[in-house]
């Protein structure tokens, strides 16, 4: 009996520590990305002679598994996913591995696994098993870590990035290497090998432009984001995307069109819409105060993130909570900077507001795990 009230105490006072701000905080978006989502594809829907509610019945569903999922996580103690972390990375190679098999090529890529009513994308998968393999890693060496295992902790990035490069999709590149060098830096690895890497990644950078292991597609990129005012037609269609995202983020004004209104969005001027260029509708039919109040949220979210890792009672929770910090504000600042121009434009998507099953589930999944670190002493 003394047991049994024992072990209802340690889960009441967990449910109490619960950061419920950055579970609200989570779901909030995930509901106004349905909603956004909803209102920047019904009028293109319904005018081609589809389904309006198509992209909100999906979204929706995904949404709701999503919640769930994060529940459920951070039921779960964190630090019991240490057994786990092997086979998952494992899997993970595998799965990013078998898209080169049995994967969809689409826009010139090959990161997909087609399953019918969903598209999978392990790359993302990946980032979130990198992070938990990283943590549990660090976690099983208390004294700190040798040079030699930093080398492994090298080995153990590359492989998986490498095969991300290779599909290619260099933006989750991109979010790999800022992920696992911060959270080589909270693990303490020395400043001069950091900069040692960074020279070494830099270098590496430069050599694979010049030699041509980069597509040309991305080189343009780049191109067009430095030069946004070039005549090259061989950026035109580039800058002409960024052009019209930027027009249709202005056009908003300080209150917006309203939903389901904006000529940007209800013409389609905006290439894809509903998943990367998602902050253009959201800048056109909200305006200025809209776009103000989710980019707040979003900060929002973000800081909660930060606050439980620093608050983490030990080295694999504030891992964790480091790595998913660095997932989600890159992402949100990355994709919102492309539809600025202040970015390059890549295919990274506003977490939770984009529209994508896979990277619903990834970033609730990846709350649900700081919201674990949350109930077991993080304030």
């Amino acid at each position: 009996m003394t047991d049994t009230l024992s072990a209802l105490t340690t889960r009441l006072r967990a449910k109490d520590s619960l950061d419920l701000g950055l579970a609200w905080g989570l779901t909030a978006l995930g509901v106004t990305g349905v909603i956004m989502i909803y209102s920047a594809t019904r009028q293109p829907l319904l005018h081609a002679g589809y389904n309006p509610h198509y992209y909100l019945e999906r979204q929706g569903l995904f949404v709701v598994l999503g919640i769930v999922a994060m529940y459920i996580t951070s039921l779960i103690d964190y630090r019991r996913l240490e057994i786990v972390a092997t086979p998952l990375y494992v899997g993970a190679l595998l799965g990013l591995a078998g898209v080169f098999v049995v994967g969809q090529s689409a826009l010139g890529a090959q990161r997909w696994y087609n399953l019918g009513f969903i598209q999978i994308q392990p790359s993302e998968f990946t980032v979130l098993i990198l992070i938990l393999a990283i943590a549990t890693f660090c976690q099983r060496r208390p004294e700190g870590l040798t040079m030699y295992d930093v080398a492994r902790l090298i080995v153990m990035t590359l492989v998986p990035m490498l095969l991300i490069f290779r599909q290619p999709d260099l933006g989750t590149t991109i979010i790999i290497v800022l992920v696992v060098g911060s959270m080589m830096v909270i693990a303490g690895v020395p400043p001069r090998f950091m900069t040692l890497l960074a020279v070494v990644g830099s270098i590496s950078v430069v050599a694979g432009v010049y030699l041509q292991v980069l597509h040309k597609y991305q080189i343009d990129r780049f191109i067009s984001f430095i030069n946004q005012n070039s005549n090259d037609p061989r950026l035109a269609a580039l800058i002409y995307e960024v052009n019209n995202a930027k027009v249709a983020i202005g056009s908003g004004g300080l209150h917006g069109a309203g939903f389901f209104q904006g000529l940007q969005t209800v013409l389609g001027y905006v290439p894809e819409q509903r998943t990367d260029f998602i902050f253009t509708a959201i800048g056109e039919q909200l305006g200025f105060v809209g776009s103000v109040l989710i980019v707040s949220l979003l900060g929002f979210v973000a800081y909660r993130m930060f606050v439980i890792g620093r608050n983490a009672k030990d080295t694999m929770g504030r891992l964790l909570c480091i790595g998913v910090f660095v997932f989600f504000a890159f992402s949100c600042f990355e994709n919102i900077g492309m539809t600025m121009g202040i970015m390059p434009v890549t295919g990274i998507p506003l977490p939770l507001l984009s529209y994508g099953g896979s990277s619903a589930l990834v970033f609730f999944v990846a709350g649900g795990l700081v919201l674990s670190v949350s109930r077991r002493g993080a304030n």
